[in-house]
């Protein structure tokens, strides 16, 4: 089965992998309405409902805006707080801007079973799209360069586009795609971030481009060894989910130091971690900005060493100044580990080395937490949620939003609506 005959059958999906989908979509809209106070937030909705003006309501803002704009402000307000969900064979993120385009163009009236399905096949054809990517292109390109072939696809089968439409669709989102290249941002962090928001912005814009007769280079991510199992392997079991709203790579080193904090009785005067090039690459020591918190391993890891882990406060706001924070990064060095370097990016590795009182304690081997085999359970992502919002949805309107979720009984309009301030 190719991606154009899996994205237009009709039969039902297993039973569990739209139950997957059901906790991604949770997961996604609790990250979404933490990212929705940050900065980055606040100007990319700024930008929809100025500059692409439209009728179609925005995620987590009471303004409207065209698809395009509602497409890249929700994936963009989502990829703000950076605690969606991932797999490690893309090196990134589908979710983010999977939801985002489904909310630019899916009608009111559909019934939340078959946008979950939707969902569900969307991480699907993106996972498979970019792990051909990275297989035929040199550079490490963001999320968005292959989210936007799904979110291309999806939008063609809300449109009712035949399968010869929706593969030009495609072809157009995989050419004019962001592809952007990931180690940038992770050396100098900004807002371009994932790329998620702009790659669900190309998708919608793709759909709406060849329902028109435009046509579209091949997309060649569409093609290879990783469509083979189309169908029979649900690459949507595979993914991780983020306990800690910071870049992937920096949290099995927070993993590892947090595994010794209780037996640290005296102040701390050495941080080694042990880890692979990637996760050493986020150098930011003192960040300024949220995006510098996120793109760092020594803060989080600071952080973590601090106040017993991380939370949606702690990237932004007074802990970017706490002086107990800065002063254990400061103290924190890395050392790149050959064994750890061959385990990525299957597996993301590390250990730590904490001085304290003259005495050294060496952590474990650490992995990042709720990876695809040993995932978060329902209450602990009901938790996860709670904790995001708490503060920006009120705790009666949080429930009911999770009880919603949680059932079949809600359509697209339900799920804008509960999406409003």
């Amino acid at each position: 089965m190719d991606a154009i005959d899996f994205l237009t059958d009709r039969a039902a999906l297993p039973v569990a992998v739209t139950a997957q989908a059901r906790r991604c979509l949770l997961d996604l809209v609790g990250v979404g309405w933490g990212g929705s106070i940050l900065p980055l937030a606040q100007i990319v909705a700024d930008h929809a409902a100025a500059d692409l003006p439209g009728t179609v309501p925005l995620a987590f803002d009471a303004r409207t805006a065209a698809p395009m704009g509602v497409a890249l402000a929700a994936g963009m307000t989502i990829d703000a707080l950076d605690g969606h969900d991932g797999a490690n064979a893309t090196k990134g993120h589908a979710g983010c801007g999977l939801i985002a385009g489904l909310l630019a163009v899916v009608p009111d009236a559909m019934p939340g079973a078959a946008v979950l399905d939707l969902l569900a096949r969307g991480y699907e054809v993106a996972h498979r799209a970019g792990v051909t990517q990275h297989a035929t292109s040199p550079d490490y390109h963001t999320s968005g360069a292959w989210v936007a072939v799904a979110v291309a696809g999806l939008a063609a089968r809300v449109a009712g586009l035949d399968a010869g439409a929706m593969r030009e669709a495609m072809g157009i989102a995989e050419y004019h795609g962001p592809r952007s290249q990931m180690m940038r941002c992770i050396d100098a962090p900004t807002m371009v971030k994932d790329g998620s928001g702009q790659g669900a912005m190309v998708g919608v814009q793709a759909a709406a481009l060849a329902a028109r007769g435009f046509t579209g280079a091949p997309a060649r991510v569409c093609d290879g060894p990783a469509w083979d199992d189309l169908g029979t392997r649900w690459m949507i079991h595979e993914q991780y989910f983020k306990p800690y709203p910071v870049c992937r790579w920096a949290q099995a080193p927070v993993e590892a130091v947090l595994s010794l904090r209780g037996a640290l009785e005296a102040p701390i005067e050495t941080v080694t971690i042990e880890t692979f090039h990637e996760a050493i690459r986020l150098a930011v020591t003192r960040p300024t900005t949220t995006e510098e918190a996120q793109y760092s391993t020594a803060f989080p890891v600071a952080v973590a060493l601090a106040r017993g882990g991380i939370g949606p406060r702690d990237v932004s706001g007074e802990t970017l100044t706490d002086a107990a924070v800065l002063e254990i990064a400061s103290r924190v060095r890395f050392v790149e580990d050959a064994a750890a370097n061959a385990a990525f990016p299957a597996v993301r590795m590390a250990r730590a080395r904490i001085v304290a009182g003259g005495v050294e304690h060496v952590s474990a081997w650490h992995r990042p937490r709720w990876d695809s085999d040993a995932p978060p359970t329902d209450s602990e992502l009901a938790a996860k949620f709670d904790q995001i919002v708490a503060g920006i949805v009120a705790p009666a309107r949080a429930n009911r939003l999770k009880t919603m979720l949680a059932s079949d009984d809600w359509t697209m309009a339900d799920l804008r609506a509960a999406l409003r301030p």
